[in-house]
């Protein structure tokens, strides 16, 4: 039942449109195949860099079924190391990437920078360089409630959120953000209720009465104090650190998207961004160095019901052999299907922390293998409702070698084709 491992460099899911891509590289690695792809394609670029913290982030991982009960132990695994050589390395990482993103822009794109008060100033100076300073629109401060307390300084609790154009002939619409005017603020005017029991507020001015009624809808300044930063136990919660509520992802896509447009994210991180554009019916290209980002960005995307016809691109040079790893699967021809079979799973990561057999995997699908191209039929992914792993499944039978993907709670992708039992 010994499966054997082969190397594939994209994924697809069979007989669907794609949405979008997810590529896992370094983004040094991949510019020139991105620029010769995407060059001028791009209408958003959404970016959420390292902040220069000097800090390791981790993602909280569950391991098996037993991991998504209540105070289950979790495992912490790297997501990104946010620790430089000096502030000009980091610089110039994020001139080099500032750089790529304008490349990729249509000249009507617009990019958002997301960053916080220890870069803010440096990266507003690189995008008056690289974009202009007559490009410049807004710097969005993003405040929330969440995080510490401070003792010898005012508790920071916002971020910033630089937003520049490509060009003077850039696209932006307000009107696609609306917000209740009840969230708004009344400015103390006069409440009441008209004669056919609308809500309003009320100011005279001149002798004249204005009125601005609740349910009519407001649109948001530079100051957004309405989206909620992600508290613990919010159900979006992923457990990669840093994580960036949908909400927010939605507005900035909005209101400079249309539908059908392609969004940028090069640091992809949870797939935020990949899941609000699915979700708004706009393609995707989003890009990261870690493999758990990867993973978690497509395990979101397939709970998202716009999301889940997608590409996957991968680093082919991935350093996942058949030398670490030994799995147990089998598939069942017959006239019409196929029945695939996963029974074990083990790995030198797994056998290090102690993970035992299936536990150590949290997704996996059944698809076929056309020459370097892998094509999903079918998949079994653990969540919070469905955290038990489906060991087998049907799948029809179609051109191409039957063949399963195996990612393991490290993010490792790896393909198969399992013994065929006839």
């Amino acid at each position: 039942m010994c499966a054997t491992y082969i190397r594939c460099g994209a994924e697809r899911h069979l007989g669907r449109e794609s949405m979008g891509v997810l590529k896992h590289a370094q983004l040094h690695a991949c510019r020139e195949e991105l620029l010769a792809r995407y060059a001028g394609a791009v209408q958003t670029v959404y970016l959420d860099p390292p902040f220069n913290t000097g800090k390791r982030f981790d993602m909280k991982v569950r391991i098996g079924e037993k991991g998504y009960r209540t105070g289950a132990p979790t495992m912490s695994l790297p997501a990104y190391d946010d620790r430089w050589e000096s502030r000009e390395a980091y610089l110039s990482m994020m001139r080099d990437t500032l750089l790529l993103a304008r490349d990729l822009m249509k000249k009507e794109g617009t990019i958002f920078v997301h960053i916080d008060c220890r870069m803010h100033a440096h990266i507003r100076l690189l995008m008056d360089e690289i974009f202009g300073e007559s490009n410049f629109l807004n710097e969005i401060i993003w405040s929330y409630q969440s995080g510490g307390r401070a003792r010898t300084y005012f508790p920071r609790k916002h971020d910033v959120i630089l937003f520049y154009a490509k060009s003077r002939s850039y696209y932006f619409s307000l009107k696609s953000v609306p917000i209740a005017r009840g969230e708004a603020r009344s400015n103390h005017m006069k409440r009441s209720v008209d004669e056919d029991g609308r809500v309003y507020r009320s100011i005279i001015s001149g002798g004249k009465e204005y009125r601005y009624y609740d349910d009519e809808p407001v649109y948001p300044g530079d100051v957004w104090d309405d989206v909620s930063h992600l508290q613990q136990k919010d159900p979006q919660r992923t457990g990669y650190d840093t994580q960036k509520p949908v909400k927010l992802l939605e507005r900035i896509i909005s209101c400079s998207t249309q539908e059908g447009d392609l969004v940028c994210d090069l640091f992809c991180g949870s797939g935020t961004t990949a899941v609000a554009a699915a979700k708004l019916g706009r393609r995707f290209l989003c890009v990261d160095q870690s493999p758990l980002a990867i993973a978690v960005s497509g395990k979101r995307l397939s709970q998202t019901g716009g999301g889940k016809p997608m590409d996957v691109c991968y680093d082919v040079e991935a350093e996942c052999g058949e030398d670490d790893c030994f799995v147990e699967a089998e598939v069942f021809p017959a006239i019409t299907s196929y029945t695939v079979h996963l029974a074990g799973f083990d790995c030198v990561a797994a056998r290090e922390a102690g993970v035992k057999g299936l536990d150590a995997v949290d997704q996996w699908s059944a698809g076929f293998v056309q020459g370097d191209m892998y094509r999903s039929c079918v998949e079994s992914v653990r969540t919070a409702g469905t955290p038990a792993l489906a060991q087998t499944m049907e799948m029809p039978v179609c051109a191409g070698e039957p063949c399963i993907m195996i990612v393991d709670i490290w993010g490792n992708r790896r393909f198969y084709l399992p013994k065929r039992r006839y």
